[in-house]
């Protein structure tokens, strides 16, 4: 969720709902002292549990007179077993009624003390978040509005047949977009049967057999305090903050956490697949399962394609295929870590008649960072450029939120962030290679184009 130069973001499917105008007039007149008020040091983070189980992480943040809070439960995509779109769908819904209150209601009830609510589906997680301000007259109206559509949905059935069909548009845009067609290709043929091979938004034939009480029974399963993360970033205190976790989770039932996710099988062979598509430009995607979130080679991978496809325009990637060569405006690389291996992916976009020559141009050029490794003069330039910037990644609050939530559903160290720079310094040329050598393997792994043509 976080230090997207290098580590994308999980793909996700997103709808938020904004509530509020008073908090956008605040947000209007802080903004100067946000920019400027870059924090230097990391924040600490306080943790604890509540009594029904939810994990909590708090950091202090009394400068600005507002709250940020999320709660992540472990309902992403990849719980979606035999229904897929399950999660997404649940997750859409969680707003559109709740305890004796319709989709309007709601809305008001944030409007009117100038909160924002937003929801979000991943393939690892379910979001939630709460923007407030911290008077109690405004803070506690919205904390106990967003308990109740934590704890109580009612998946109105003309809600969910609006946001079903919703979600059967998108699926038919995804069909004329040949970028959605490489990825849902792409994660297909690398995870296979694993969980993480379906796509969020799930399937035509998944979708339509849907019903209500599949939305029901999956929040009743996975919407329970032991598979809930609290993070909060604000103006309160830790008495404060406590009665804040427990106003938001004290009604869920604490349920169980639900078991890992199976392992992600390696790539045996390489693998081509090509489809067809009336475009001028080809898109590829090149690439393996690559890390989790907490492996042990993160860092030495991370900065290690940060120089070699993560650092933009003066990445090694780009400036062989684009800046020598011109066959490409964007070429890239980067890691998806989640909680079992995300894809580590190569990419590019270029025209038909070039897609062979692009295509050999990015595996020669990784082939070579493994073979060789990055210079001196490279890492330097790529330790200074990520130290630099982490000032900016925990330079607000809902960049800091989000930082914790991180933090807390995937189990990392309360110190992630106060050590983030001294683990990027220590970071060798050794490690590198190393880590590339045993972890990327060119020769397993899988390469998807659509364009117009035939396959490379």
């Amino acid at each position: 969720m976080t230090f997207k130069n290098n580590v994308k973001l999980q793909d996700k499917s997103y709808r938020t709902k904004n509530h509020g105008s008073l908090i956008f007039h605040l947000s209007a007149l802080i903004l100067l002292f946000q920019s400027t008020a870059i924090a230097v040091a990391a924040p600490v983070i306080q943790h604890w549990e509540t009594k029904n189980g939810a994990r909590v992480y708090f950091v202090p943040a009394p400068e600005l007179p507002m709250v940020d809070v999320q709660v992540i439960f472990d309902a992403g995509g990849s719980r979606d077993g035999n229904n897929g779109g399950i999660a997404q769908l649940t997750n859409n819904l969680l707003d559109d009624g709740a305890g004796k209150l319709n989709a309007d209601q709601i809305a008001e009830r944030f409007e009117g003390v100038g909160a924002q609510f937003g929801a979000s589906s991943f393939r690892d997680m379910a979001v939630t978040s709460l923007r407030s301000l911290t008077d109690p007259p405004l803070l506690q109206p919205a904390l106990e509005t967003y308990a109740l559509l934590l704890r109580d949905p009612t998946f109105p059935t003309t809600s969910f047949e609006r946001v079903r069909n919703q979600m059967l548009i998108a699926l038919q845009a995804e069909q004329q977009s040949p970028g959605d067609i490489a990825s849902k290709a792409f994660y297909k043929a690398m995870y296979a049967d694993h969980p993480y091979a379906s796509p969020v938004l799930g399937t035509n034939e998944s979708l339509n057999v849907l019903g209500r009480g599949d939305a029901v029974a999956f929040h009743k399963r996975y919407y329970v305090a032991r598979n809930a993360v609290i993070a909060i970033v604000g103006a309160v205190d830790l008495t404060a903050a406590e009665a804040l976790a427990n106003t938001l989770v004290s009604g869920l039932p604490a349920g169980e956490a639900p078991p890992p996710l199976p392992e992600v099988p390696p790539l045996t062979n390489a693998q081509t697949i090509h489809v067809d598509y009336p475009s001028t430009q080809t898109h590829v995607l090149i690439g393996h399962p690559g890390m989790t979130r907490d492996d042990p080679d993160y860092f030495a991978l991370y900065v290690g394609n940060h120089i070699l496809g993560g650092s933009g325009l003066v990445s090694r990637i780009s400036e062989e295929v684009r800046e020598k060569r011109g066959l490409s405006y964007s070429a890239y690389s980067y890691f998806i870590p989640m909680r079992d291996k995300g894809p580590y992916t190569l990419g590019l976009q270029t025209r038909n008649d070039q897609a062979d020559e692009a295509i050999n141009v990015l595996r020669a050029t990784l082939r070579q960072f493994i073979d060789e490794g990055p210079t001196g003069k490279e890492l330097k330039a790529s330790k200074q450029n990520i130290t630099g910037g982490f000032p900016l990644r925990i330079s607000s609050n809902s960049k800091i939120v989000e930082n914790i939530s991180a933090i807390g559903f995937y189990n990392l160290p309360l110190d992630y962030l106060d050590t983030f720079n001294d683990h990027i310094d220590a970071v060798t040329i050794e490690q590198i290679k190393e880590a590339f050598k045993h972890r990327v393997h060119p020769d397993k792994m899988v390469t998807v184009t659509v364009g117009a043509g035939t396959a490379p």
